[in-house]
């Protein structure tokens, strides 16, 4: 024997002695037994207790293993393991996990024995976990600990079919951790049971060499814990093992995780490899199953794509997708995913792929679902889906900074919170390039997902992580061209993309590439979806614009200049809807204006109401603001009116005249609704004793006006009859609240709020009366205008807190001109602050006072009795119209004295002595004495007329006659300044004395004497350009203001009858040349005054002549908007046929044509020239494109060939004839080429229709009328010049839609870029008179080419036309009016003279022009432009009274020369 075997031998030995020397089991008693001799439970339990005890303290490797053998056996006997006292069992199972631990790696144990050992452990230890107040609740988690820890928990493995065994453990950890304690006591499960749970599922995930896939499920169904809507059917494949639903993840709003999802979630992050495999396995079958049962469609060509592009729905319908259940599971699957991705990332790293390629799948079902998915990925959002934006409330108090927008976005629900754990661009960039791809997709309902999803990133900033700037300014692109889409539903998807953004999103994500007024911008292609095609993006577009704008509201208080260029003029855009005309938008506007701009439960405070003297409605008393914050001295009517203000500060001057219009609107038709709820009182639900016939006539016209204001107007009509018929005198109460000017705002509020609840609540109510009703409601209360703002509005005009001083007294203005009876409340407190804040000799007033004297003088002029009569107050107003500042105090101090005090006969008197008592140019009050004397001449002629030499004298020699101030610039002769120096206010003050005592005079042949040298002042002033010293001295910046203030004083006065027959033709053809003025400002005011006379119906028919020569007007925005105003007008006139059928009114637009050509051939551009005729036709066609239509374009055809038939009777004997020869055909070949254009047929005129005789004279010698009508006098080339023109001014109006607009920038330049050719100014010779010209044909002028004939041609500025023979007698131009047309015109003079047909009475505002100046309101105080009302749409005409007998000619005008 070698001496290594005898080491060996040796060492083996040696083993076996230390073996033979280790110590055994001591415990040697019986715990089985044969049947019919069962041990006592108690000795059972004792000796169990005992063995457990021992074998806890020994260690597997000092303890002798065979000394286990009888023990190990004996414990897993059926008598033992199926033992039905549950502490035998528990101590039975501590017993056999020691024996594994001890026994280790070897059990001493059979396959089928161990499956019945662990059929203990899995089906009655491990369960019992679940009630920690069970008695052996320690054994049970000795056990688990053991089998965690030991890893004993692997022998499972070994057992033969251990599926069901394994699914079964794991079915039952996850539901023991996601089920309510059963304690008696409540008491909840140690962390340690997660913990040991874990560790054990851990162990049999990485030992298992393949799980069953219902284990896979079980893990699956963890991750839809945090969703209870994804678990109210089956979790996975499998219903059998869905998870049952915790009653307390319903609310969403868990602090932390569930248990049971931490514990899949750990072991996916534990074993990624393997769960990868698992996962991707799953997700491959579900999308399998899907796929499997959706059958490719033939292949097709692809259509193109259209405006509304519905190809893409025949995928989402028939048999070609998934059934149902498939979509369920596909839905679910992605879900899990959305979750996986949140929890354990690295686990999708097989699935990612499979999504990825589901992008390019061909059912539509499966491509929308994989485009969420991926979106929600991005996002970080879970499968609770992303919380509701909760920021966004408009009605927020106090209104949020951008700060504050922080705290308040802040998401604590850790469900709905959106967490990515990774950038996902750069786990997954191919996955990522993908998505980004889908915009392109042919499928509008997956542009529209995508859509949605690129919000949902931008908002989420890609799950907290982040996005880079590439990144960013890539998703914001595509949201650009999601919302010019040409599907209306991607458009909408990308509209409400962007209103779950916050107020901070928008600012600095949306806004770094410009703001609404950026070209191009996203903001500003969302500000273009408020115009969209479709109402439903319309809708959308404008309630998001407008909720982001109500809650930005407190950041553009405090200035924050990033929100103000942002979405700062987000009001004007929506505002200015509303010149679309559209009856959907307006509808949509005033919900959007009181539910979110001016949210009506804004503040939210609970405040109780009281009385003051200052009309305070409310005050705020112990409260809660935004739930829970107290408020003290807080008044919710100053953050209102705080809140008005601001929104009107951030309009422009078209949105503004929107916002004061629609407070206009208010008076007017809430006196129709207030005659509709007495009809509906008379109506009585049907019951009616007399008077049927005509009760129900008059409801059926009130209720046809209402609804001809709605969209639908025949479910409208329907509704209000139902209303009608339910009799509720409530309702009429509640909106008689809602319309009172003695209702408070919270009066208001109340009665809409409790209207509401009424409608909803009745049974009988119809569904749709709300939606009639509402936006009814919104138009006839009193909200804005409110007696509860008046404070407010007041306080801020004096302080100009917050820089809002100018909006309010703007806004005051409106409310004291408009409704002053809301101020009836507030009268004391305005009259004892305008007593304390009157001037003295030798100091000033506070600026602030001119607003309170303008509310106090209008209302005077209605409630002259509710004024102070106090001395101390007269004497305030008297020092106010001697030594107020600006000078308009003077003039509104001297109405409040001649409309309310007792002695005003007296006041005037000594008035007057004390304004020209040592008047002195420069001296202190001048300039409020000549104001004072302006509105004295005019309410109290008589006191002012025995001094009215010494007036007159001021007024023409110690102001109009000099000039005191030097030029400062010669090489600008007439330039404009924004604000006026003391001696042009002095010298407009000036024209309106001279003005105002031709006004005021009763006497005809008085007031005709004292006319003519007026007019000769206005007109010289027009005529040269502002100039009216012989020296030719004024200044530069005077002589526009005093053109435009001439201009505007003889509108004045030809709103009165006898002051307009002083008009001459050729005056009346200087005062038109205002409109070409070369300065904007000008022709824009003096436009703006003549459409407000011509749209109240103040001024003849002849002054609709004038907005047509803004044909050439440079600046687009007037000339849009006049273009618009015409075309309304020229509307509201042809609706008049249905109403009128036997009468000429529908045709006063028409009949404007001869007045044109008369105005054109007196225009001091003129000439001949093809070149230049083909230039005046664009006069021409600006006249027919708002006016013309089929059926009256043979009437203006008519009109063109009358003119050829006549000559001209205002200047010298044939001077201006060919003019009108020219003129004549020029118009009838543009009418044939614009009906040509149309596709038209012009018509045969039924009737002739007689020319204005103060313009035209018929041809007395046949011969002579012959020759002309036969000759052609247009020059060659004028007929190819005019065709190219129709054609493209044609195409440049269908390219801009029903909107035509200007073919010019306001630069001079056309859409092409190519500069356009100026023409010469020509003037007309002042001092030599033209000899009259023979008709000859003109030469044949070099031909043009097409180039030139289409390019536009700036506006003509027009020369300065001398005045001959001007005589100011009164003539008969209104005559020569009807003549043309009887019955066509319908005015009404400021002087209370109607002229109207039989059965036609225009509508005019209750407040005439007069009643408003007497009012303090003489809209000439001021040169600076004014509303445009005309835009806005009245209520239609009144029917005409019965038995009033019709007036067709004006009485008491004189035949004129």
């Amino acid at each position: 024997m070698s001496t290594t075997a005898t080491v060996e031998t040796a060492t083996e030995t040696m083993e076996m002695e230390q073996e033979q020397d280790l110590p055994g089991l001591q415990f040697n008693e019986p715990l089985s037994w044969r049947a019919g001799k069962s041990i006592a439970v108690a000795d059972l339990l004792r000796r169990l207790q005992a063995l457990s005890k021992e074998m806890r303290g020994m260690e597997q490797e000092e303890n002798e293993r065979d000394s286990f053998t009888t023990v190990a056996k004996e414990l897993a006997s059926a008598n033992l393991l199926g033992h039905k006292d549950k502490g035998v069992k528990a101590w039975t199972a501590c017993c056999l996990v020691d024996i594994l631990r001890l026994c280790a790696p070897d059990a001493p144990y059979t396959a089928y024995q161990l499956k019945d050992i662990f059929n203990l452990f899995v089906n009655s230890t491990i369960p019992a976990l679940s009630d920690p107040s069970n008695a052996y609740n320690q054994q049970h988690l000795y056990v688990l600990n053991s089998l965690a820890q030991v890893k004993s928990i692997v022998l499972l493995t070994d057992i033969p079919s251990s599926e069901q065994l394994l699914t079964h453990l794991f079915v039952q950890c996850f539901d023991i951790l996601a089920g309510s304690s059963k304690s008696s006591t409540g008491e909840q499960l140690g962390k340690n049971v997660e913990i040991h749970m874990t560790s054990l599922l851990i162990i049999m995930v990485e030992e298992s060499a393949n799980l069953p896939s219902e284990v896979v499920d079980v893990i699956v169904a963890q991750f839809f814990r945090t969703d209870p809507r994804a678990m109210n059917g089956s979790s996975g494949k499998s219903k059998k093992n869905s998870a049952t639903i915790d009653e307390k993840q319903s609310t969403l709003v868990l602090k932390e995780l569930p248990a049971a999802y931490n514990m899949a979630r750990t072991i996916c992050n534990s074993c990624p490899e393997k769960m990868a495999n698992y996962f991707g396995q799953y997700f491959n079958d579900v999308i399998l199953d899907a796929s499997s049962s959706a059958p490719k469609a033939p292949a097709k060509k692809a259509p193109h794509r259209k405006a509304t592009d519905n190809s893409d729905d025949s995928d989402l319908d028939g048999a070609a997708g998934p059934t149902e259940e498939d979509l369920g599971e596909l839905r679910k699957a992605h879900l899990l995913l959305r979750e996986l991705w949140r929890s354990c990332p690295a686990v999708l790293q097989n699935v990612i792929p499979q999504l990825e390629a589901e992008l390019s799948a061909e059912n539509v079902h499966l491509r929308s679902m994989a485009t969420e998915t991926l979106g929600d990925l991005i996002s970080g959002i879970g499968a609770a889906g992303l919380a509701p934006p909760s920021a966004l409330d408009p009605a927020t108090y106090p209104p949020l900074t951008l700060s504050d927008m922080t705290d308040t976005a802040r998401n604590d629900n850790i469900l709905t919170k959106p967490s990515s754990p990774q950038r996902f661009s750069q786990a997954h960039p191919q996955a990522f390039l993908s998505f980004l791809g889908r915009n392109h997709d042919k499928s509008a309902v997956i542009r529209a997902t995508w859509a949605t999803g690129i919000g949902r990133i931008l908002s989420t900033s890609a799950g907290g992580i982040g996005l880079s700037q590439q990144e960013e300014d890539r998703l914001v692109k595509g949201l650009t061209s999601m919302l010019q889409d040409a599907d209306e539903r991607v458009r909408i998807a990308a509209v409400k993309a962007i209103g779950i953004l916050g107020v901070q999103d928008v600012v600095f994500k949306l806004g770094s590439s410009g703001g609404l007024d950026t070209p191009g911008s996203v903001l500003s292609v969302l500000a273009d979806r408020l115009r969209d095609r479709k109402h439903a993006v319309r809708k959308e577009a404008t309630v998001v614009l407008a909720r982001l704008w109500g809650v930005a509201a407190g950041a553009m208080l405090v200035d924050e200049e990033q929100v103000i260029s942002a979405i700062g003029t987000a009001p004007s855009i929506i505002l200015n809807t509303f010149y679309t005309g559209d009856l959907e938008i307006a509808v949509l506007l005033d919900h959007v204006l009181y539910e979110q701009l001016l949210p009506l439960s804004y503040p939210p405070i609970k405040a109780k109401s009281t009385k003051h003297v200052n009309g305070e409605s409310q005050k705020a008393r112990d409260g809660q603001m935004n739930g829970n914050v107290e408020q003290e001295n807080i008044s919710p009517d100053m953050i209102r009116a705080e809140r008005i203000l601001l929104l009107v500060k951030y309009l422009d001057e078209k949105a503004r005249k929107v916002f004061f219009s629609m407070q206009i609107r208010q008076i007017a038709v809430a006196k129709i609704m207030e005659a509709f709820l007495q009809r509906c009182e008379d109506y009585n639900g049907g019951v009616m004793d007399q008077n049927e016939k005509a009760i129900k006539e008059h409801l059926t016209r009130l209720i046809s006006s209402f609804g001809s204001q709605m969209p639908d107007s025949s479910k409208a009509i329907e509704s209000l009859w139902k209303f009608a018929k339910m009799h509720d005198r409530r309702s009429y109460q509640l909106i008689r609240f809602c319309m009172s000017p003695d209702s408070d705002y919270r009066t208001v509020v109340n009665a809409i709020k409790e209207l509401t609840r009424r409608i909803e609540q009745k049974a009988t109510s119809p569904q749709d009366l709300l939606a009639v009703l509402i936006p009814l409601l919104y138009r006839v209360s009193v909200i804005v205008y409110n007696k509860s703002h008046v404070t407010g509005i007041m306080g801020y005009s004096r302080t100009d807190d917050k820089s809002l001083a100018s909006t309010a007294q703007e806004t005051l203005k409106e409310i004291s001109t408009q409704t002053p009876q809301v101020l009836k409340a507030h009268v004391k407190e305005i009259c004892v602050l305008l007593q304390d804040e009157a001037p003295q000799k030798g100091s000033t007033n506070d600026p602030g006072a001119l607003d309170n004297l303008r509310a106090c003088a209008s209302y005077a002029s209605k409630y002259p009795d509710k004024i102070f009569q106090d001395r101390k107050f007269v004497q305030a107003m008297v020092n106010f119209a001697l030594y107020g500042t600006p000078a308009e105090a003077g003039k509104h101090a001297v109405t409040i004295i001649m409309t309310s005090s007792e002695k005003k006969e007296m006041l005037a008197k000594d008035l007057v002595q004390k304004c020209i008592k040592d008047f002195q140019y420069g001296g202190e009050g001048f300039l409020s004495r000549l104001a004072s004397l302006s509105q004295l001449m005019l309410l109290a002629p008589n006191e002012v007329e025995q001094e009215s030499d010494a007036v007159s004298d001021i007024a023409i020699e110690e102001v109009l006659s000099k000039s005191r101030t030097t030029a400062t610039d010669s090489s600008k002769p007439y330039s404009w300044s924004p604000a006026m120096d003391d001696e042009c206010q002095a010298k407009c003050w000036a024209l309106k004395i001279l003005v105002n005592r031709v006004r005021s005079q009763s006497d005809p042949e008085t007031q005709s004497e004292i006319a003519g040298p007026v007019y000769k002042v206005l007109l010289n002033l027009i005529q040269n350009d502002g100039e009216l010293l012989p020296n030719k001295d004024t200044p530069s910046t005077h002589k526009p203001r005093l053109r435009l203030l001439a201009a505007r004083l003889c509108l004045k006065l030809c709103t009165k009858q006898r002051t307009d027959g002083l008009l001459t033709p050729t005056s009346f053809n200087t005062l038109a040349l205002i409109a070409q003025d070369p300065i904007f400002e000008v022709r824009s005011s003096f436009l703006q005054r003549l459409k407000k006379y011509l749209g109240h119906s103040k001024l003849p028919q002849r002054f609709y002549a004038i907005p047509f020569l803004l044909a050439f007007e440079p600046n687009t925005s007037l000339k849009s908007d006049t273009t618009t105003w015409l075309r309304s007008r020229a509307f509201h006139f042809r609706s008049l046929k249905d109403q009128q059928p036997d009468k000429k009114a529908h045709i006063v637009m028409v009949s404007i044509f001869a007045r044109l050509l008369s105005l054109l051939a007196y225009h001091p551009d003129y000439a001949s020239t093809a070149e230049d005729l083909i230039d005046f036709a664009r006069y021409i066609l600006f006249y027919l494109y708002p006016v013309a239509t089929e059926e009256n374009l043979s009437l203006i055809y008519h009109i063109a060939q009358r003119v050829k038939q006549s000559r001209d009777a205002i200047g010298p004997p044939a001077e201006y004839d060919s003019h009108l020869y020219y003129l004549s055909d020029l118009a009838q070949l543009t009418i044939r080429k614009f009906e040509e254009a149309h596709g038209w047929s012009i018509q045969t005129l039924p009737t002739k229709l007689r020319l204005p005789t103060s313009l035209y004279e018929n041809l007395d010698e046949h011969e002579e009328a012959q020759q002309v009508a036969e000759k052609n006098f247009l020059p060659e080339g004028v007929e190819e010049g005019i065709d190219g023109l129709v054609k493209t001014t044609m195409k440049a109006a269908r390219s801009q839609g029903k909107k035509r607009r200007s073919d010019h920038h306001e630069n001079g330049e056309e859409r092409g870029g190519k500069r356009v050719r100026s023409l010469t100014i020509r003037k007309a010779p002042a001092a030599k008179e033209k000899k009259p010209k023979a008709l000859k044909t003109p030469k044949k002028p070099k031909r043009k080419s097409s180039e030139d004939v289409e390019s536009t041609i700036e506006r003509r500025r027009s020369g300065r036309a001398t005045v001959t023979g001007g005589k100011y007698a009164e003539r008969d131009d209104e005559e020569d009016d009807e003549e043309m047309a009887e019955g066509v015109a319908t005015w009404e003079y400021a002087d209370g003279k109607l002229i109207k047909d039989d059965d036609y009475e225009i509508d005019v505002d209750d407040e005439d022009e007069e009643g408003q100046e007497a009012a303090g309101q003489d809209d000439d105080a001021d040169p600076e432009p004014e509303e445009e009302e005309e835009e806005i749409k009245k209520p239609s005409p009144k029917p005409p009274a019965r038995g009033r007998k019709p007036v067709t000619k004006l009485k008491g005008a004189k035949k004129g020369r």
